[in-house]
């Protein structure tokens, strides 16, 4: 087994969008950012340097690291730049092998092998060993096979094999990926963290904190008065049963039930044998994730598999009919696969039922930016490390000594959490996953809803609808044509609440508050 230290510092790497919120996310590594383009309170760290050690199984402490025992052993011979300090030769092949675009990041060189076609990146590899490296980065071809195949590619254990068999199908593949070069003195910590983090195991003390609220069995008055109007995050035990996904919801019956079917898969769209097929075989950084908001259309006996807990069945967007902005979702993904931090869309309150497998989950309430996450002043785009695993090596440590700790669990097969409005969440599959996700409005967070969708950004922020511009118009004109009185009703609720939270109490009204608790006498 391989075994990895940490050296020196750490952190963080294109943009994608987040399949619930629609909105962008650009994925970073510090060593892909030059510094001059950086202000000083963005305090990017040199990235995480690793030592390699064979052999070892004991306990790896706080900073060691373990593979998936199916970890592919290819990297080329790559290894992450801390190592160059031990080296004997203290030479780079990096850059020898590029010549004079040695100075370019990693990242930029692979932005710019990006713009090349298969065909080009085949021949560049031959140049030298480092374009050999290079030019077989598995996201170059990843990208170059959903462009030019779609959805209608059978995963052949890497994506450059997916892509020549798919593409030139005469070609002999059987090797593509199996033989490699093995290159001396070959140090990039993107290269090889772009590895590192497709076959980490997740380190148990990532797992065992588990600090969220459980509840079985409670009123649905209990959770609007506990969770719901507070805001809190729980986890509901025992609210599924009698769900016939919980008996019915496997490969087979999936398969079976949705032969022919494509479901949304990150940019494209796949049958469910050709993405099992995928999600057997893939082992990199951020598996392609099943998320379609359309299933129950695509597949209407899906829809009747399960019912909404009774807890979320009040669902003010309800009012819009066919014109609601997406709502629910089929969310299927192998272990590792899940969603980044994100806040979800136009101000929901959300719930996510887990029918098998299970999924860790990281809350952090709205007023607590989690770290190594950088929200745009506006809260369009989102930059964050480049996949899950990532964040949990490099920044996920950090919040052991913070007062305000992240919310944690582990949601089971049967279990429900909630997920309140504005919390900053994230969620990784701990193996093989299949759950159904809602967002709904409820009188509690109405107003918020009402004034997300009217910001002035409203067309950038508002997801999951085409007439983003509309919406807030169109949602109050249908909520008070149905239940007349209703918005002005919280309104005048809610201003009663901020007076008497703004209003002293008896000891706050006796007392000198500068004094420190003094009295003072108005006589």
């Amino acid at each position: 087994m391989l075994r990895f230290r940490t050296l020196l510092a750490s952190p963080y790497r294109k943009r994608k969008k987040n399949p619930k919120t629609g909105r962008k996310t650009r994925a970073t590594r510090s060593d892909a950012v030059p510094r001059k383009q950086c202000d000083d309170t963005d305090e990017l760290r040199r990235p995480h340097q690793l030592e390699t050690v064979e052999g070892e199984e004991e306990e790896d402490g706080e900073l060691g690291f373990h593979l998936k025992s199916a970890a592919r052993s290819k990297t080329h011979g790559v290894q992450p730049l801390g190592n160059l300090l031990l080296s004997p030769s203290a030479t780079n092949s990096r850059n020898t092998g590029l010549g004079a675009l040695q100075n370019l990041t990693d990242e930029l060189l692979l932005e710019i092998l990006g713009l090349l076609s298969g065909a080009q990146l085949g021949i560049l590899a031959t140049v030298s060993k480092s374009f050999y490296i290079f030019c077989n980065h598995e996201p170059l071809w990843r990208n170059l096979a959903l462009e030019a195949l779609g959805g209608d590619f059978s995963f052949n254990g890497s994506w450059k094999s997916t892509y020549v068999a798919g593409c030139h199908p005469s070609f002999d593949v059987s090797s593509v990926g199996v033989l490699g070069l093995e290159i001396r003195d070959f140090y990039s910590d993107y290269v090889f963290q772009s590895w590192l983090c497709a076959n980490l195991e997740m380190k148990p003390e990532w797992l065992e904190r588990d600090n969220i609220v459980r509840k079985r069995g409670i009123s649905v008055e209990e959770f609007v008065r506990s969770f719901e109007e507070p805001n809190k995050p729980v986890l509901l035990e025992g609210c599924m049963e009698g769900w016939l996904a919980l008996e019915k919801w496997n490969r087979d019956y999936l398969v079976r039930t949705c032969a022919g079917v494509r479901f949304s898969v990150g940019p494209v769209e796949m049958r469910l044998e050709d993405y099992f097929r995928y999600s057997d075989q893939t082992r990199e950084e951020r598996p392609l994730y099943l998320f379609d908001p359309k299933f129950g259309k695509k597949v209407p006996v899906l829809g009747l598999d399960y019912e909404v807990p009774a807890y979320f069945r009040e669902d003010l967007f309800s009012v819009l009919g066919n014109e609601r902005p997406d709502y629910r979702w089929i969310i299927i993904g192998p272990s590792g696969s899940g969603s980044s931090f994100h806040i979800d869309p136009n101000s929901t309150l959300a719930w996510n039922a887990v029918i098998t497998g299970s999924k860790k989950w990281v809350l952090f309430p709205p007023d607590v930016v989690p770290p190594g996450v950088h929200p745009s002043p506006d809260g369009a785009e989102v930059a964050c490390p480049v996949s899950i695993n990532e964040w949990f090596m490099n920044f996920y440590g950090a919040t052991k000594g913070w007062k305000k700790k992240p919310v944690e669990c582990i949601c089971k097969a049967g279990e429900v959490i909630f997920v309140p409005s504005g919390w900053w969440h994230m969620v990784i599959n701990l193996e093989e996953s299949i759950a159904i996700t809602q967002n709904y409005v409820s009188s509690r967070n109405l107003l918020n809803v009402l004034d997300f969708l009217k910001k002035p950004n409203a067309s950038t922020l508002v997801s999951g609808t085409r007439d983003r511009v509309n919406l807030h118009d169109k949602f109050k004109k249908a909520v008070e044509a149905k239940f007349p009185g209703k918005i002005d009703q919280l309104m005048l609720e809610a201003e009663e609440k901020a007076a008497l939270q703004k209003k002293p109490s008896f000891w706050d009204s006796v007392t000198d508050s500068k004094a420190g608790g003094a009295f003072k006498f108005s006589f």
